[in-house]
């Protein structure tokens, strides 16, 4: 369960109220959702990204500070994954550096079930800037969008989640929760766990998918040792590969099965179904050149 128990809705602070709000990531999957969403209630967007106007890196701690200059808050999504090697200390420095700048108020996308991330959100938290902490599920756009797109336009989703059911949460979801946190009080302190209505087993998700798109899509288990071995064969180093493939592993290990309530907190809705998403990415009404004919 979310640990906020308040309906953030009752304050009085209104949706288009201005702010300026550095959107780090700004052209990743969530980040360019929040980015839209904060215009659209009236936000001044400084869109961080490697090559925008507003240049962000989190590979480059030089450009962390000229972005932070004169935001008032900051979705702060740190790649590769706040359990990765580094995310602490980067946590540690971006917050400094974000009081120094007087910025007032922090979210942080963090990963449910991972002891390393909250390592990096308390890090984050004792810059003694306002912190609010999103730990997502699994991002149900990842089977359009993230790695296992090439896959699924393939038919084939290889993972080594096995039998484990995962409550996958829509990214539109997701970004909605966020921009609440960033433009309304009454979230300070809080961490929100965040996941959609049910729990899917991938095979069951391959089963959406084929029903949805009219495609037969099926579910492959793999061990951690061969995910591992694909990833490499996409370009990723061994130790990024073993790393991620580890990190796989232990997410769907089945202590993130339980659905949570965190999008009904926030949002006073109940949260987007698998089902939904899929007929959105993968239904007769797609686009061409979008979801399973983009890959």
């Amino acid at each position: 369960m979310t640990t906020n128990t308040k309906n953030t809705r009752t304050d009085n602070t209104q949706p288009g109220d201005a702010r300026t709000v550095l959107v780090t990531g700004a052209t990743g999957k969530t980040g360019r959702r929040v980015a839209g969403l904060l215009a659209e209630r009236g936000a001044r967007v400084l869109a961080g990204s490697r090559g925008g106007s507003t240049r962000f890196d989190w590979e480059d701690p030089a450009t962390w500070g000229p972005a932070l200059a004169g935001a008032d808050a900051a979705y702060v999504n740190y790649y590769p994954d706040l359990a990765a090697p580094g995310a602490v200390e980067a946590m540690r420095t971006f917050g400094g550096l974000a009081a120094a700048h007087g910025v007032r108020r922090l979210t942080l996308l963090s990963g449910r079930g991972e002891p390393e991330a909250v390592r990096a959100e308390e890090a984050l938290r004792a810059s003694g800037v306002e912190l609010t902490v999103v730990r997502a599920a699994f991002f149900a756009q990842n089977f359009d969008e993230g790695l296992l797109a090439e896959g699924v336009a393939a038919g084939v989703i290889a993972f080594p989640a096995g039998d484990t059911a995962e409550p996958f949460v829509d990214l539109e979801d997701l970004a909605e929760v966020i921009v609440e946190t960033l433009v309304r009080d009454g979230h300070a302190g809080l961490v929100h766990e965040v996941t959609g209505p049910r729990a899917l087993t991938f095979a069951e998700v391959a089963a959406e998918l084929s029903r949805a798109s009219g495609r037969q899509v099926a579910y492959v288990p793999t061990s951690e040792g061969e995910f591992a071995g694909m990833l490499t064969g996409f370009g990723l180093s061994e130790l990024e590969a073993t790393w991620l493939a580890a990190l796989f592993t232990m997410l769907l290990d089945g202590h993130n099965t339980p659905v949570t309530d965190g999008v009904k907190q926030v949002l006073g809705r109940e949260p987007r179904d698998f089902a939904a998403y899929a007929d959105r990415a993968f239904g007769p009404a797609t686009e061409p050149g979008s979801a399973m004919e983009a890959r």
